[in-house]
């Protein structure tokens, strides 16, 4: 841009684009953080010098925004900080190591993880036994090969026929072969419980709650899932009663 940062603007969720991101100091709660209206604007100024068809503030469907820690590297901006991480193991003589953990992301998880143990490899040897081992273990429902999620969707359309293959492409997309643990036996939309919009079901969210320890609709519809950008807000209302109403065991 003009001011020389960065912003980016990618394919969402099918039917939206996500536009970001700002890059600022944030003091205060995380817990309390939002997208304030003069980043709205920004990024709105910012993406109109490139598109074609210029968007207004009424086009914004949603916002979010996140606190990221950052290593103080002296740099006077946060947009100019490291995104590394950096490590910092205190081993005092006679006292139990402890290494603190600065920065960090989502996506660098286990090469973190695997350099943390290796700082701790002189007072835990042991733990370097399986030193990298992550690389070919899969996360839960990803023990299919890296190409091959549209034959897995196409393994669940061919034995359940009558299945919207949308719902089946999202759950995939999502739950990879712990598709089979949501769909169970159903082999028509009905068999999945009740329909709460955009392909969520009841026995989409039993699972969520039994497996991923989802309380709450805003779990389901946000941090499961950015199903709140498609559920109307009589049928978000909808999923709110049927999570309240008591279980029958």
């Amino acid at each position: 841009n003009k001011d020389g940062r960065i912003i980016f603007a990618i394919p969402y969720e099918h039917d939206f684009t996500l536009i970001g991101t700002t890059d600022r100091d944030y003091k205060g709660d995380p817990a309390k953080v939002h997208a304030t209206e003069e980043e709205i604007v920004y990024l709105l100024s910012a993406a109109n010098e490139y598109f074609i068809h210029p968007i207004q503030r009424e086009d914004v469907v949603w916002t979010y925004s996140g606190v990221r820690p950052l290593y103080d590297d002296g740099a006077s901006k946060a947009q100019e900080a490291t995104r590394d991480y950096v490590l910092k193991l205190d081993a005092k003589d006679q006292q139990a190591p402890l290494l603190s953990i600065f920065g960090g992301k989502i996506t660098t998880y286990r090469r973190l993880a695997e350099a943390a143990l290796e700082h701790f490899s002189p007072y835990f040897p042991s733990l370097m036994a399986k030193a990298g081992w992550t690389a070919k273990a899969a996360l839960p429902g990803g023990d299919f090969p890296v190409t091959g999620y549209q034959t897995l969707v196409d393994d669940f359309c061919a034995s359940r026929p009558q299945l919207d293959r949308a719902l089946i492409a999202r759950l995939v997309r999502s739950y990879g072969t712990r598709t089979s643990t949501i769909l169970g036996d159903a082999k028509t939309a009905s068999d999945l419980g009740v329909l709460f919009g955009s392909t969520l079901s009841a026995n989409e969210i039993d699972y969520l709650r039994a497996q991923e320890w989802a309380q709450t609709p805003d779990d389901i519809l946000w941090r499961r899932s950015k199903l709140g950008l498609k559920l109307s807000k009589a049928e978000q209302e909808a999923l709110t009663q049927f999570m309240l109403a008591p279980t029958v065991q």
